[in-house]
């Protein structure tokens, strides 16, 4: 969820003296209740201000009996009114602790990297084609490694979105094949750095990196891996993810590409164990 456009100049025309309007005050004739036959004079304007007059006298005795006798109002001066009390206690509003839930997401067999002890484990569920997962991995994936060396273990799970990602698929196929030999991690960079995805670009990947080409290209149409990421993707949809990427830390989601300071918020508290 950037236009960088001036604002438009506001042109103000100079100010004319207008002369005041003349009001002509009319004379209002109201019969008195004693005499039927004598009558009371009054101004217009003298009228209005015995109106204002009694107004603000009703809203005195009204608010008088709203708010009760022991309600002290004290006025200050704009310039002393932060220093000064209002006269009126009010209770500072209660705020509602947030409420943190924990998914159990399991990790075991799943590529990762740092420490198995780490204190807080990280796994994204994501897709190679996802233009926001690259947005992650290329703005906040390495700065968030480094912001906590040895304290992140980082676990990737496959959800590659079939219907609108066509080439998703193939390409998780392909990462895990890098990964039968040992190779996942730099396979995995190179898929986010690739404009394009297709076999022709696998089989380039996997030679650059020295793999065994026959068996890494026997891999990839063999189909065995297939079970094995449509098992992900059916438990990242039964747990309720709806769109990649998708983070759970320590069990937290926390969804999208976000920006470093908002994974730093929660992994921050959840070292301070402020988090339940």
């Amino acid at each position: 969820m950037d236009n960088n456009t001036s604002p438009t100049p506001v042109v103000r025309k100079p100010r004319t003296k207008k002369s005041a309007p003349i009001i002509e005050e009319e004379i209002i004739e109201v019969e008195a209740i004693e005499s039927p036959e004598e009558t009371v004079t009054f101004k217009r304007s003298h009228f209005y201000s015995i109106l204002v007059v009694l107004a603000f006298a009703v809203g005195v005795l009204v608010g008088y009996v709203a708010w009760g006798r022991d309600t002290v109002v004290t006025v200050a001066a704009p310039a002393a009114a932060a220093q000064q009390p209002s006269g009126q206690v009010a209770e500072a509003p209660v705020t509602q602790q947030p409420q943190y839930r924990r998914y159990d997401i399991p990790i075991d067999g799943y590529p990762s990297l740092g420490p198995e002890d780490a204190k807080i484990v990280l796994v994204e569920f994501s897709d190679f084609q996802c233009p926001f997962c690259r947005k992650f991995h290329d703005e906040t994936y390495q700065s968030l490694l480094d912001a906590y060396p040895g304290q992140i273990r980082f676990v990737y799970r496959n959800l590659p979105l079939t219907s609108i990602h066509p080439n998703a698929m193939p390409a998780a196929v392909a990462s895990m094949c890098a990964n039968d030999q040992n190779a996942y991690w730099d396979f995995h960079e190179k898929l986010f750095s690739s404009e394009t995805l297709d076999e022709a670009t696998y089989l380039k990947y996997a030679t650059d990196l020295g793999l065994d080409v026959d068996t890494f290209t026997t891999c990839l149409s063999g189909g065995s891996h297939d079970a094995f990421i449509q098992e992900d993707m059916q438990f990242a949809l039964d747990l309720g993810v709806q769109s990649t990427p998708t983070f759970f830390i320590n069990g937290l989601a926390i969804v999208g590409a976000q920006p470093l300071s908002n994974f730093q918020q929660i992994i921050d508290k959840e070292l301070a164990g402020e988090i339940p």
